[in-house]
């Protein structure tokens, strides 16, 4: 039965759109004709876009929001979601699931990995390697804050850099990666061709390189915490649209700056993020106020960026 959808239908919903890529046609007659609002989600681009939103993993803020934390047990709150968010990562099916032990978090996210981060975008993209694309992901998940050298793992797989560039490019445009730049400026003590490249999500991380233990435990902690605050203002800049870039700055004798952040006017902000103490080093060139994030302020601090 074929119903009127102008009386019975003001909203459709269309999960995992990417499999019927034709339908973007017929999707947009019925808003066009219909004026019926249409829902189509996906984890590929569609050819007829509407308005885009992002379904990114749960935010700091949101989770919060979503919690009924007493006023008295934010800061307990804090320690605790920083650890688990490290080690589990933030996507709602993990997050918000009823699973009771560890055991059964690390599965779900060993099939999501390997169901929908690598099996489904091998599909979509018609890529000729799943093994390839794990292997990838896996050489750049054991490189968290230092800049990947697309040449060294070209080698390391046995693939060429042209292929590897090529899936690392569709790991960035499904939300798997964050490309964080070099920054560069007219001071010639700037130095750097490569990027860093951090995962959207740490669960899907760990799962990569099959370590679940508590960040006391890991020698990678540094890592993790940096990519745990990547990920949170890189949230944080898409879901209030900020006109702003995200860069790493390092000289030649090998001093850096984790994070700048250029706003559209060219104000800067330099950002040292530390998993325990530490201090601001005063190297970025180019007039900019400068912050400290570390595990004790990181709540207030990556909220208050933008």
């Amino acid at each position: 039965m074929v119903l009127n959808c102008k009386v019975y239908k003001k909203v459709i919903l269309i999960d995992e759109v990417q499999n019927y890529p034709e339908s973007t046609v017929v999707l947009k007659l019925l808003y066009d004709e219909f004026k019926v609002k249409v829902i189509a989600t996906g984890s590929s681009e569609l050819k007829q876009k509407g308005t885009e939103h992002y379904c990114l993993p749960l935010s700091l803020s949101e989770i919060k929001l979503n919690s009924n934390i007493l006023s008295s047990d934010e800061l307990q709150f804090e320690k605790d979601i920083l650890e688990n968010l490290q080690i589990f990562g933030s996507y709602p099916e993990v997050y918000s699931s009823n699973l009771s032990t560890d055991t059964e978090k690390m599965e779900l996210l060993g099939t999501i990995l390997d169901a929908y981060v690598l099996k489904d975008i091998v599909n979509i993209y018609e890529l000729k390697n799943l093994k390839l694309a794990k292997e990838i992901l896996t050489k750049i998940a054991l490189q968290l804050g230092s800049e990947v050298s697309i040449r060294e793992i070209a080698v390391s797989t046995g693939s060429n850099a042209v292929t590897v560039s090529n899936y690392i490019e569709i790991f960035i445009k499904n939300y798997i990666l964050i490309p964080l730049p070099s920054f560069k400026t007219n001071a010639r003590r700037a130095v750097s061709d490569n990027r860093k490249l951090y995962f959207y999500d740490l669960g899907i991380r760990n799962a990569l390189v099959k370590d679940f233990r508590e960040t006391k435990l890991r020698p990678d902690s540094g890592g993790l915490f940096e990519n745990f605050i990547i990920i949170e203002i890189e949230k944080i800049r898409r879901n209030k649209k900020a006109l702003a870039n995200l860069y790493f700055y390092r000289e030649y004798g090998g001093k850096e700056v984790d994070l700048i952040i250029e706003d559209y006017k060219k104000n800067y902000k330099a950002i040292e993020i530390k998993s325990k103490s530490g201090s601001v080093k005063d190297i970025f060139p180019i007039e900019h106020k400068s912050k400290l994030i570390n595990s004790k302020n990181y709540f207030e601090k990556v909220e208050n960026l933008f």
